[in-house]
């Protein structure tokens, strides 16, 4: 560190000039950096439905239908015209309608009204369209130009439209929000009007460089190019106040602001390292994952964090030498105050909550396992064109979800049997393929090759199912069962599905097993980060124990509330608020370890609540004003949700470190001081001792002492 710190600080200009020249060329990289919309892509490769499409995409043209269009006030033959139309706009790879399940030669009234009613109800057209991946937005834009704004777009691709349209607005009013009351949290934290702005620039460009850096992945998920920026801004903040916080005390101790700097970097480098550590570690936990979505989400904020930390360490340095004049003429007193005495509110409830926590804890960890979730984007609000148009195609047609199941070809009557056993389900209300559309009678020599091919790619036959319910849900999960059990009896392992709620079970069921996985192995991380900084075999299981408990509440809450999350932002928080926020439990327990060498457990804590306070209040308020404003900002449910319990989860990790911790380190007092390593702890003899000397001694004495 020597060495690197002497570097800094001779090559300070070079630093910067490096940095801003990076910084610069990261922005121009981040534009070509895409952006991928579509959850089904970060499925295993294993899994069922991702090789049905690997199935279907190798031996059809067309693929699952994503979307309806409904035309009200229409005849059959106006709705035909309108069929061709959207048939010819570009990315419109499939258009289905009552005339590819029924002979409309013949008068609707013969027909079964059931079938009939799906795509054609009171002079009300509805299509299914399959929209090719990546041509979403302009295709849904130019079918909802043809239509105008009285008919009505949903289904999968419209919600991915909406979600494209909606994001990249909805980033910059993130930021929006939240620099300036980052801004207003450092000016109250710091002593002078330009340190919040070197810590803006310092993180800001460590951002840039992050986003740049993608480019050698060449896309990311819309959740990492959502929520990264924010979370890095607001994790990897601490880091540069513990810095100049360290610079400003050396200042008052060395001449120079260089040789201040010098021990500065020194001195911090420890915390900021272990600091770094327990939330990098958190992050990479994600990787772990098997929905690869949080392997996306947890190599981009692990690669932030590092980032950060370099830039702190390298980059905060230089460029604080090269403007530590201006930081002296813009010094203001402190605005907030000293917090030394906020033990006098705390240690009041300490006790109180350390027994309500005791008996929360098991139903909070139990309700948090049980909380119903949800896994797509199913809850796009309905304030959109999207979630409008959805309600109005509900209100004619009812629900209806597109599923596609891809079989051994050959067996046309085995099919058609197959056919009509999936036409008994209780949910299913239409069933489309060649031994029910065309009939097991006629061969499929005899017919036009576009009506064959539809069904029929050589190896596979090709059936579509529309069922009636939600495209989650527990009614929809048992749908997609029944469907694949009965396919199982007729095929065995040859038969395939795919399809919004096929997609969305097989993420439900891969993501139960992550949920458990990753947060194994990150608390085991982060309890090998605590074993070796404190050297105890007891503060890493307090420390942990103070954490997890803060989390489980958290996410117990939409169990006992009834209200669904999605599992996604659940399983990323999980992580993200251990890793995060365990710092404040270790900073506090680091000071109490201190103070107990001279002083007794409640001295000791008291203490170390007035040092640690508005360093874990000031870290809080940003990463929690961060989650907020993901909260308030995204109309995207998924991004929101993950700020939502970010949000609150911060504060309740602070309300545990401050509350709970101090009760546990008391309680558990002496078993620390005997399981861990050198801790020297002043014992109440010796402290009885020191006392009765002190009364000993002459009252000038004391006076002196104390003075």
């Amino acid at each position: 560190m020597t060495a690197i710190s002497y570097f800094i600080i001779k090559h300070k200009k070079l630093l910067i000039a490096i940095f801003v020249v990076a910084a610069l060329l990261c922005a121009v990289l981040q534009m070509f950096v895409k952006v991928n919309y579509n959850m089904v892509d970060y499925l295993p490769s294993d899994a069922q439905s991702t090789t049905a499409l690997n199935i279907m995409s190798d031996e059809f043209t067309q693929s699952i239908p994503n979307t309806q269009v409904m035309v009200n006030d229409v005849t059959v033959a106006e709705a035909l015209d309108y069929k061709e139309k959207l048939a010819e706009i570009e990315g419109v790879t499939e258009v289905i309608w009552l005339d590819d399940t029924v002979d409309i030669k013949v008068p609707l009234e013969m027909g079964d009204p059931e079938v009939i009613e799906q795509f054609y109800k009171d002079n009300h057209a509805l299509f299914s369209l399959t929209i090719a991946d990546g041509m979403e937005k302009q295709t849904i834009a130019d079918i909802q130009a043809l239509i105008g704004p009285d008919n009505a777009v949903a289904g999968e691709a419209p919600e991915l439209a909406e979600v494209q349209h909606s994001t990249g607005s909805e980033v910059i009013n993130s930021a929006l929000v939240l620099v300036p009351a980052i801004i207003l949290i450092l000016i109250l934290s710091t002593t002078s009007w330009i340190e919040p702005i070197l810590f803006l620039i310092v993180i800001g460009i460590s951002i840039l460089l992050n986003m740049g850096t993608n480019v050698i992945f060449g896309k990311i998920s819309f959740m990492t190019n959502s929520v990264s920026p924010i979370l890095q801004l607001a994790v990897s903040l601490d880091y540069a106040v513990f810095l100049l916080h360290s610079f400003s005390a050396n200042r008052k101790k060395y001449k120079t602001a260089e040789k201040a700097m010098f021990y500065a970097i020194k001195g911090s480098m420890s915390t900021v390292a272990a600091s770094a550590a327990t939330t990098l570690f958190g992050f990479i936990a994600l990787v772990f994952m098997n929905f690869r979505i949080g392997a996306d989400l947890g190599i981009n904020l692990a690669k932030g964090i590092v980032l950060s930390f370099v830039s702190v360490i390298v980059f905060l340095p230089a460029l604080t030498l090269s403007v530590y004049k201006w930081i002296d003429k813009t010094q203001h007193r402190p605005l907030l105050p000293n917090f030394k005495n906020i033990h006098k509110v705390v240690m009041k409830a300490a006790f109180p909550v350390a027994i309500i926590v005791m008996l929360l804890i098991v139903p909070a960890f139990l309700g948090q396992k049980n909380a119903p979730f949800t896994y797509g984007f199913s809850d796009t609000v309905t304030t959109s064109r999207s979630g409008q148009d959805s309600m109005k195609i509900q209100d004619e047609f009812g629900h209806s979800i597109a599923m596609v199941l891809l079989i051994p070809e050959g067996d046309v009557a085995k099919e058609k049997a197959l056919c009509e056993d999936l036409e008994a389900l209780t949910h299913v209300t239409g069933v489309v393929s060649y031994a029910s559309t065309v009939g097991s009678s006629i061969p499929s020599g005899y017919l036009d090759k576009e009506i064959t091919q539809r069904f029929y790619s050589g190896n596979f036959a090709r059936i579509i199912l529309y069922t009636n319910t939600e495209a989650e849900g527990d009614v929809a999960f048992e749908t997609v069962e029944e469907i694949q059990g009965i396919a199982k009896a007729y095929y065995g392992d040859d038969a395939w599905s795919v399809g919004q709620s096929a997609n969305l079970y097989d993420m439900k069921n891969i993501i139960a097993v992550d949920n458990q996985r990753v947060t194994i192995i990150a608390v085991l991380a982060i309890f090998v980060v605590l074993l070796v900084t404190f050297k105890s075999a007891i503060l890493p299981i307090l420390l942990l124990l103070t954490i997890e408990s803060g989390i489980w509440l958290n996410l117990s809450l939409p169990y006992f509330t009834g209200t669904s999350i999605s599992f996604i932002g659940y399983l990323v928080l999980s992580t993200v608020q251990l890793g995060a926020t365990v710092d404040y439990a270790i900073l506090l327990t680091h000071h109490y370890m201190q103070n107990r060498k001279t002083a007794l457990p409640n001295p000791a804590i008291r203490q170390s609540l007035g040092e640690t306070f508005q360093s874990m209040l000031v870290s809080a308020a940003s990463l929690s004003t961060a989650g907020f404003t993901l909260f308030f900002t995204s109309s995207n449910p998924i991004i929101s949700d993950l700020g939502l319990l970010l949000g609150r989860g911060t504060l309740i990790s602070l309300s545990m470190v401050i509350c709970f911790l101090p009760a546990l380190l008391i309680i558990f007092d002496k078993v620390v001081g005997k399981l861990t390593l050198k801790a020297d702890f002043l014992q109440a003899s010796h402290a009885n001792r020191n006392e009765k000397k002190q009364d000993a001694l002459p009252i000038d004495a004391l006076i002196n002492e104390e003075n």
